[in-house]
């Protein structure tokens, strides 16, 4: 056979075998895909190579459950319960779209995990299994992600709501330690004011001893608290009366006390800071909160703590010669209600998160171990992994 015969024959059949291989691609492309568990999903055009796109699974968070309430839902979700507190481990999936400060949620059904918060997981405990639990949570913790945080929710809350608030705090301001929620029965209704604010008082207890109880915990770091509108009532109460039973700082272990819109009269919260200073009190407040001024009608005008005008120099002095470090959230006003500010306008929710994950020099290296009552520095012959590092970028937050 002549030798151009053979050089076209043998271009033939190369280009013949090419075909093929672009054909076989072009079937494989598109037709692989797996649901959000999977890590592939094959996506291709006819006559090339399929790109590897990685799904991205739901975040999870896992948040320990306090509760006073005698149920979740229904007429129990709304008394105290007497026979004591119940603790739950419960584990929430973030959808990948989602976005800082929303709490995703469908209008009706049960949703999905690729679009909705959800529930993926719950387990009910007892006292000495939650302390258990929360121990070996933290154990093998480093530095700042040792620490807790303690979330109470306000006036008119149910239970569910409590619930995705508390886990989309956590999810938006990378907290890298251990969030509680404490849940005290709140029905539900903007009627319901005197009767909530009666079940916060039965609740004081129950926080007080849980606050007490975190302290307990083998190697844990910092205790920090965020409440909301009347939880920091109920929390500064709680407070209160630890300190006057001799464990102002929960033994050493108190962190940052930020209150969100506290609805709190300034004269109790006078009270308050003189029993629990020096601790570290941060108080967001906004100057056109319409729940608050409803809560200030009802106590006969008498002025709100979250409420405070900290853009009037001695307003804002006036809180600080308590000891408070104060915030304006007014520029974040959008003109309605104005009670949920701290939580649901991404700019501050980071700020929140960067005052509650910096790091404390002189705890980098601590390492919490599940079996020492007290906190040890960092073995070399056994490192702990420290859980997922948090976000550097540290958004600019409200000015002091």
């Amino acid at each position: 056979m002549p030798k151009a015969a053979r050089l076209c024959r043998d271009r033939l059949c190369s280009l013949m075998r090419l075909m093929s291989v672009l054909a076989a691609t072009a079937a494989l492309a598109g037709c692989v895909e797996t649901d959000i568990e999977g890590a592939t999903s094959y996506v291709g055009s006819m006559g090339g190579l399929a790109d590897h796109h990685p799904e991205v699974k739901p975040r999870i968070v896992q948040i320990f459950i306090a509760s006073t309430r005698k149920g979740e839902t229904g007429a129990a979700a709304q008394q105290v319960d007497t026979d004591g507190t119940r603790y739950a481990l419960t584990t929430l999936t973030f959808p990948p779209g989602h976005q800082p400060g929303a709490i995703e949620r469908p209008v009706w059904g049960s949703g999905d995990a690729k679009s909705h918060i959800m529930v993926s997981g719950r387990r009910e405990l007892d006292s000495d299994e939650f302390n258990a639990e929360l121990a070996s949570h933290v154990s093998g913790r480093i530095g700042v992600n040792r620490d807790v945080m303690i979330f109470v929710h306000g006036f008119n809350t149910p239970f569910e709501d409590a619930r995705w608030r508390a886990a989309q705090i956590v999810a938006d301001s990378r907290f890298g330690g251990v969030p509680i929620l404490f849940t005290w029965p709140s029905r539900g209704g903007l009627l319901s004011y005197a009767s909530d604010k009666d079940s916060a008082m039965a609740s004081r207890d129950a926080l007080q001893s849980l606050l007490e109880d975190v302290a307990k915990t083998p190697g844990v770091g910092r205790i920090h608290i965020l409440a909301h509108s009347m939880g920091g009532w109920l929390a500064m109460e709680a407070l209160r009366q630890a300190s006057i039973a001799g464990d102002r700082d929960l033994n050493g272990h108190l962190g940052e006390v930020m209150l969100a819109s506290p609805d709190i009269d300034l004269d109790v919260f006078t009270k308050q800071m003189a029993r629990i200073s020096p601790a570290k009190v941060t108080v967001f407040a906004t100057s056109n909160d319409r729940a608050l001024s409803l809560s200030s009608w009802i106590a006969d005008d008498r002025p709100r703590v979250g409420a405070v005008n900290a853009a009037k120099p001695e307003d804002k002095a006036a809180l600080e010669r308590l000891g408070a470090k104060v915030y304006d959230l007014s520029a974040f006003s959008d003109g309605l209600i104005d009670h949920g500010i701290y939580a649901d306008t991404p700019d501050v929710i980071h700020a929140i998160g960067a005052q509650l994950t910096a790091p404390r020099a002189s705890e980098a290296n601590t390492v919490s171990i599940i079996d020492a009552r007290s906190e040890a520095p960092a073995a070399p012959a056994a490192p702990a992994v420290a859980p997922a590092a948090t976000s550097s970028a540290t958004p600019a937050g409200p000015t002091p």
